[in-house]
C-alpha cells in the first residue's frame, strides 16, 4: 500500500496530514473562518494560501494531503503545487468522490454540495480527478458513507472500484453522521471475489465525538489504514470556542487547545493519520505541536468527560453555518 511511505517516515509529524477542505473553496462550516480567511476569497487568493500551507506542511514533515471533488478547487490547487515541485515524490495524496461541488465559488449558495454514490457519479468524478492528479493519486475514497448508502450494496460499483484497485489506486471510504460505527462495519463486510474491497477508512473522531472508536479499532485490526478527520470538531475545540476543561489542560501543558485535542486522537492505537484542517500557517504550526504533547492519566480522564451523545453532536454540526 502507498501508506507504507508514512510508516517508514522518521519525522514526528508524518502521521499528521493536511486536509484542504477549509481552503479549497470560499465557504465552509469551520468556526472562526471569517477571521482566518478575511475578505479575499478569490480563486487566486485561495490558491496562494493553499500553496503556502502545503509548503509549510511539507517543510515540517507532513506527508499526507487530503482533498475531494467537493472541496471546490482543492484537487486543482494541489495538482498545481505538485507540478511546480517535481522533486517531491514522497507525498501521499488522497481524494474522495461522491459529492459534487455546487456553490459556484460563493459563500451563500442554497446548496454547497450534492451527494450521489452511484456508479455514474463515480465514473465522472474519477475522470475529473484523473485529469488533475493523474498518477499522483494514491487513495480514492467514497465520500461520507452512511449505513443506507447504495455504495455498500452496489455490486457494479464494487467491480469498478476493484478495477481501480487492480490498477494501483488504493480504495477506501469515509463516514459521517451518528451511525458511523454501523457504516464502518457494513463496509468491512464488502468483498469482491472473496477479498475485502476497502483498504482505508476516514472517520470523524474527536474529544466530543468518540462513538466510532470501537469500529475503527476493528477496521485497524482488519488491516485498514485509519484516517481521522474533524479532530478539531469544525473549530469547536479551538480557542476561543474550546470547552473550559480543554482550556485548562492546555494551560497545564503550555500548548494550544488544538494541539492537546489532536494529541488525544494521535494517542489512539488505531489512528494511522490524523488530519489538520488548518486555514493558516500559524494554525498548522500549532496543530503540529500535537506530536509532542505529553498528557498524564488525570488529564486524559478529564478530557474524556467531554464526549457528547453522537446524535446531539451531529445535530449541532448540521446547524453550523457556511461562511
Amino acid at each position: 500500500m502507498p501508506f507504507a511511505r508514512l510508516s517508514t517516515a522518521t519525522t514526528p509529524t508524518c502521521h499528521i496530514g493536511l486536509g484542504l477542505a477549509a481552503v479549497g473553496r470560499p465557504g465552509y462550516i469551520n468556526l472562526g473562518r471569517d477571521r482566518d480567511l478575511g475578505e479575499d476569497r478569490s480563486v487566486d487568493a485561495l490558491r496562494e494560501r493553499t500553496h503556502e500551507l502545503l509548503d509549510a506542511a511539507y517543510a515540517q514533515g507532513v506527508r499526507y494531503v487530503d482533498v475531494a471533488r467537493s472541496y471546490g478547487r482543492s484537487e486543482e490547487f494541489l495538482a498545481g503545487w505538485l507540478a511546480a515541485r517535481p522533486e517531491i515524490d514522497d507525498v501521499v495524496v488522497g481524494s474522495k468522490w461522491g459529492y459534487t461541488y455546487t456553490a459556484g465559488w460563493t459563500t451563500d449558495a442554497e446548496r454547497h454540495e450534492v451527494k450521489d454514490h452511484g456508479a455514474g457519479t463515480y465514473e465522472r468524478q474519477r475522470a475529473e480527478t484523473a485529469a488533475l492528479l493523474g498518477d499522483r493519486l494514491d487513495l480514492y475514497q467514497i465520500h461520507s458513507v452512511t449505513p443506507d448508502s447504495p455504495a455498500l450494496t452496489d455490486k457494479d460499483l464494487h467491480a469498478r472500484l476493484a478495477e481501480a484497485a487492480a490498477q494501483g489506486v488504493t480504495v477506501g471510504f469515509s463516514t459521517s453522521g451518528p451511525a458511523q460505527a454501523d457504516a464502518i462495519r457494513a463496509a468491512l463486510a464488502v468483498t469482491v471475489d472473496g477479498e475485502p474491497l476497502f483498504r482505508t477508512v476516514q472517520s470523524t473522531y474527536n474529544l466530543l465525538e468518540t462513538s466510532a472508536a470501537p469500529a475503527l479499532a476493528e477496521a485497524h485490526d482488519a488491516g485498514l489504514t485509519v484516517i481521522v478527520k474533524e479532530g478539531m470538531a469544525n473549530g469547536r475545540l479551538a480557542a476561543p470556542h474550546a470547552p473550559p476543561e480543554l482550556r485548562a489542560v492546555a494551560r497545564e501543558t503550555g500548548l494550544g487547545c488544538d494541539a492537546v485535542a489532536l494529541a488525544v486522537v494521535l494517542r489512539q492505537p488505531w489512528a494511522g493519520v490524523v488530519l489538520s484542517g488548518a486555514a493558516t500557517a500559524a494554525q498548522l504550526a500549532s496543530n503540529l505541536h500535537a506530536a509532542v504533547v505529553d498528557l498524564d492519566e488525570d488529564q486524559l480522564t478529564r478530557l474524556a468527560a467531554l464526549a457528547e451523545d453522537p446524535r446531539g453532536y451531529w445535530e449541532r454540526r448540521g446547524r453550523l453555518p457556511w461562511h
